[in-house]
């Protein structure tokens, strides 16, 4: 079943950003391709970037990385709870607690981006599994309702928008 763009009103203003980020009017094929030409492309880079700040205070390539499998999860897990009719609101997150506590300094670039691969694995295996009524529901979190397919394109736009900053500010 494709996973359709979604209406303004199934996302907070704020997410238009990433939405619009995603090509095409289906999510899915996003989500599966990028899965490969995201591995490809940081099979690439060479561990003695995945340290690098172009900035002080800014994260580290390999924490971006880290940064996109953590925000994948969370908005998969919303995804999850709003496409089952949970309606109990959820919790936002802070990304700048999560990836210091995340210890993604700690590890290979390469086994940072091997966990982003299983996440995604994972998030298209769910997504696949979505139909018509399950796509259009809604839930809400950190205040703001959310579909469950803008969610989907969430995820999508979000790790095209880092990857953009990744070849753009790190390499």
């Amino acid at each position: 079943m494709p996973i359709t763009r979604p209406a303004d009103d199934e996302f907070a203003p704020y997410y238009r950003t990433y939405i619009d980020e995603v090509p095409g009017a289906d999510a899915l094929p996003v989500l599966r391709e990028q899965r490969e030409a995201t591995a490809r492309f940081l099979a690439t880079v060479p561990e003695s970037r995945a340290g690098f700040r172009y900035a002080e205070g800014k994260w580290t390539l390999r924490e971006v990385i880290g940064h996109l499998g953590d925000s994948e999860r969370v908005f998969a897990y919303r995804l999850l709870r709003f496409a089952r009719a949970d309606e109990t609101p959820l919790a936002g997150f802070d990304e700048n607690h999560y990836v210091p506590a995340g210890g993604f300094e700690r590890r290979s670039l390469a086994d940072v981006a091997g966990e982003l691969s299983a996440v995604r694995d994972a998030t298209v295996a769910l997504v696949s599994s979505l139909d018509g009524p399950a796509a259009l529901r809604r839930g809400t979190a950190n205040g703001k309702v959310m579909s469950v397919r803008a969610l989907a394109w969430v995820i999508a736009g979000h790790e095209t928008h880092h990857l953009r900053v990744i070849r753009e500010r790190y390499l």
